[in-house]
Formats: C-alpha cells, structure tokens, sequence
C-alpha cells in the first residue's frame, strides 16, 4: 500500500507534468498549408529595417521544476527514518521544486530583424506590412510585391 506521502510526491509530479504539457502546445508550424484569402499585387513605396527586442521564456522550465522535485525528494528521502523520512522525502520535493523553478529560469531578450514595407496596392489602397526580414529576399522601393492576404496575417513577396 501506497503512504499519503508518496501520494503527495506522485500528485505534485503528476501536476508538473500536466503543466509543462499544456505550455508546450505551438499554434502553427512552419510546414502547414494554408488556405489564402487573397493576392493583391503592387508597387513598394519605401523599405524600412527596424529591430524588435522580445522577451523569451525558456519553454523548458517545467522540466527543471519537475527534475528539481525529483532529485529534492531522493536527496531527502536519505533522512531520518519511518514517518520521519517520508516528511523528509516530501519537503526534499517541495523545496528541490522550488530551486529548480528559481534558478532554471532562463529568460532572455532576442532581437527580431524586421522590414516595415510601405505599398500602393493595384486596388489604389496603401498598406503598410511589417514581417519578418528575408535575407534571400531584399526589398527596394519601386519594386513590384505580391501581397498574399492569409487566414489573420499578410506576407509579402517579390512579384515573379
């Protein structure tokens, strides 16, 4: 039979896992097909560089919580005795899970190359598109752009 510690130690495991697992969903990947609503062809007006800096969260930190937890309850789990040492056992996981949150954070600031395009479209509408910057596709003004209108988002390319 299982002790109501142990049950502690496996919920709060069990809990993290269930975490990590929710955080870790993507939303779109890069080799899936997407319906396009629209393409507009025109003229860029003018090609701006701009950087963005954005904040990234490490997305394994759930994992080094969970291993925290882990290697606080072996560690406790080599003290006392009886009742004693699944008390131990149990705030070796609580305070290892703690570390592990604290110091396995690693967030940092990465900065996003983008180009900012002004374009008169062949509609006579003028739009402004910021994406991401394509080495293997640089913009000038007065080039002809394709503009493809897909499901919530725009990219631009040169017209072939």
């Amino acid at each position: 039979m299982l002790k109501p510690s142990f049950n502690l130690l496996l919920s709060l495991v069990l809990a993290l896992t269930v975490t990590f697992s929710l955080n870790c969903a993507a939303a779109y990947q890069r080799d899936q097909a997407v319906p396009v609503e629209k393409v507009l062809y025109g003229d860029l007006v003018s090609v701006r560089n701009i950087t963005e800096k954005q904040l990234i969260e490490d997305q394994n930190q759930g994992w080094k919580t969970f291993g925290g937890a882990l290697i606080g309850g072996v560690i406790g789990h080599q003290f006392g005795g009886g009742s004693g040492q699944d008390v131990a056992t149990v705030l070796g996981a609580l305070i290892g899970a703690g570390v592990g949150h604290r110091y396995g954070d690693s967030t940092y600031y990465r900065e996003l190359k983008l180009v900012e395009l002004m374009i008169k479209q062949e509609d006579g509408q003028q739009v402004m598109i910021i994406q991401d910057l394509d080495s293997g596709m640089i913009f000038n003004a007065g080039d002809e752009v394709r503009v493809v209108y897909l499901q919530g988002s725009v990219r631009v390319d040169i017209a072939m």
